[in-house]
Formats: structure tokens, C-alpha cells, sequence
């Protein structure tokens, strides 16, 4: 590729040769976490040809931003994933991966640097000044992948982002007691959730029982959208918040 980057907030280009041709329009933006130790170590994973992973931009530790893949190539960042009907999201998206070691051993992820964070702010900015990305297509690998991923994680700063005028967000529902859905159970009540869920753009089949697959998208929607408690379980918080977005949805 040139040695001159798509966008000017990259400061730097590192060829990865691991991407092809695209062949649907770009229309959705992922964000990563790179679980690695550190972004030198990812930067070398994301351009090894035979790691076969790749991004079109990794956001380093300190805020600087190099870019690997063309923003018109087809990056290989998302893997096996799915929204909105759409499987290939290799081809409709643009995928920045945010130098982060992930999930410590007890669940938990450290918080994310600012200087870090208003690079990746700026690089947003940029990329959807620049492609017809609407704001609920700015999502998290977890969103798009939510049986393999976990990234960005609960602690990434969605609604820091919302304020700057990226993504889709709506205050997360209180959480309190009441009647809630969980692993196991089956009717009518289960089929509507995952009804509601698949409106929004997660992948999710219209089974009528609450199985493994469910409970994965109830716990990347709340790792993104309701981040005070992740556990899987669709309590009236989770079903509220994931009502106000679905009312507040762009058209």
C-alpha cells in the first residue's frame, strides 16, 4: 500500500499483507481490543502472514496510530460474525484494533488511556466523516462475534464516544429487582426477546428457548449497552435499555 494513510490521524503505515478485494460496500465500523501484552507485540501479529488477522488501523498504547490494510481492501479483523443478516462483515466494515492486554484473569479490564482514547476518537471522526457508517453500525467484535468475543469489553468508554457524536447509546436502564429470563427457559416471552435482539442487528435465531447462543448476545449487548452487570441474564434492565435503543434507532 502507500506509504501515505488513508486517514490523517494515522501517523504511520505498516504494510500487513493480510487482506483481499472487498465485495459488498462499507457501511459498519468495529472496534478491538488486541489482548496482547503490548501494541508492538500486536503490530507484529497483525502484519505476520501467518497469522492470517489483520486491521486497517491498531491505535497504540500512548495514542499513536498506524494503518496496515487499506481502507478500500478488505481487512481480515472480524472473522466469523454476523448483523443485521450479513455475514461477511469483513467486507462492510472498517476495523480498528485498540492496542489493550483484555480481560484480566478475575473478568475484570482495565481502563482504557485517555490519550489512547481521544486518538481513537479522532480516528472515528475521521473514517465516518468519510463512509456512510450509521451510528448503531458502530459496534464492538463482541456484538458481531458474540460467541468467540469479548472485546472491547465492559470497561471500553461507549458512552465517552456517544458524546463525542459516535455510535448509537442510550442510558442504560436501572437495574432492580423483578422478572427476568435466563439460560433454560422457553415460550413465547423468549421468541419476542430474540425478536428484539435480531431487529437490533444481533444474530440470533427465533427459537423460542433462551439456549447458549441467546444468552452470548444477552451478554455482548450488556457488555456494550448495560455494562453495570454482565451475566447473561435478560432482567428488566437489559430488556428496557435494549427497548429505548431499538425506539431510537436510526432509520
Amino acid at each position: 500500500m502507500s506509504l501515505t494513510p488513508d486517514s490523517p490521524v494515522a501517523t504511520q503505515v505498516v504494510p500487513s499483507p493480510n487482506h483481499d478485494e472487498r465485495t459488498l460496500p462499507v457501511d459498519a465500523l468495529i472496534l478491538h481490543y488486541t489482548g496482547m501484552a503490548s501494541g508492538s507485540e500486536a503490530l507484529l501479529r497483525l502484519c505476520n502472514p501467518l497469522s492470517k488477522v489483520s486491521s486497517h488501523y491498531l491505535v497504540l498504547e500512548a495514542g499513536r496510530v498506524v494503518q496496515m490494510v487499506p481502507e478500500a481492501r478488505r481487512a481480515w479483523h472480524a472473522g466469523l460474525s454476523a448483523w443485521e443478516g450479513v455475514r461477511d462483515m469483513n467486507s462492510r466494515s472498517i476495523g480498528i484494533e485498540i492496542a489493550h492486554p483484555g480481560h484480566r484473569d478475575d473478568g475484570t479490564v482495565a481502563p482504557f488511556p485517555q490519550e489512547q482514547m481521544a486518538a481513537v476518537t479522532a480516528l472515528c471522526r475521521d473514517i465516518l466523516g468519510r463512509w456512510p457508517i450509521r451510528p448503531d453500525r458502530v459496534l464492538g467484535h463482541s456484538d458481531i462475534a458474540p460467541e468467540r468475543k469479548i472485546d472491547p469489553g465492559e470497561s471500553f468508554p461507549w458512552v465517552g464516544l456517544h458524546g463525542e457524536g459516535i455510535g448509537h447509546w442510550v442510558p442504560p436502564a436501572a437495574i432492580r429487582d423483578g422478572r427476568f429470563f435466563s439460560e433454560g427457559d422457553a415460550g413465547q416471552p423468549i421468541e419476542a426477546l430474540q425478536s428484539m435482539f435480531g431487529l437490533y442487528g444481533y444474530d440470533v435465531p427465533v427459537s423460542g428457548t433462551f439456549d447458549a447462543r441467546t444468552k452470548a448476545v444477552v451478554t455482548a449487548f450488556q457488555r456494550h449497552f448495560r455494562p453495570a452487570r454482565v451475566d447473561g441474564v435478560a432482567d428488566a434492565s437489559t430488556i428496557t435499555t435494549l427497548r429505548d435503543l431499538l425506539a431510537a434507532k436510526p432509520a
